[in-house]
């Protein structure tokens, strides 16, 4: 079975985000000066690779959370994204859309309270 291995973002509304941001600045030290903050680590199994996790702020307006409600997203890093979506469309699992980038493929899925997921399988650095 093909599993999620890890966060790779989370990402919430804010009815303010530059405010909100300058919140957990100065309350959690997250600089999210550029609209982000990574956190980077290194993978248990290949300690030589770096990871990283990206928190994020978005406008409550947002449309990159699909037509979830919830104020939040959730990012989860996969290792093989075909093989997940292989077996989430078998499960009869809607896919939303597949994107590659330069930094990795993504996929979105919804989960059945209506929760936009953000699937990601990072690119090797």
């Amino acid at each position: 079975m093909e599993k999620v291995s890890g966060i790779g973002g989370i990402f919430m509304k804010a009815s303010n985000p530059k405010k909100m941001a300058e919140w957990y600045r100065a309350n959690l030290g997250i600089d999210a000066a550029k609209g982000y903050a990574e956190f980077r680590w290194r993978d248990e199994d290949e300690p030589e690779r770096v990871g990283r996790t990206t928190w994020s702020l978005f406008p409550t307006n947002t449309t990159y959370f699909g037509a979830s409600k919830a104020p939040f997203m959730i990012n989860y890093r996969v290792k093989d994204l075909d093989k997940l979506l292989a077996q989430l469309r078998r499960e009869g699992v809607k896919v939303e859309k597949v994107t590659d980038y330069n930094y990795g493929r993504f996929a979105w899925i919804t989960d059945p309270e209506g929760n936009r997921i953000e699937l990601w399988q990072p690119t090797k650095e």
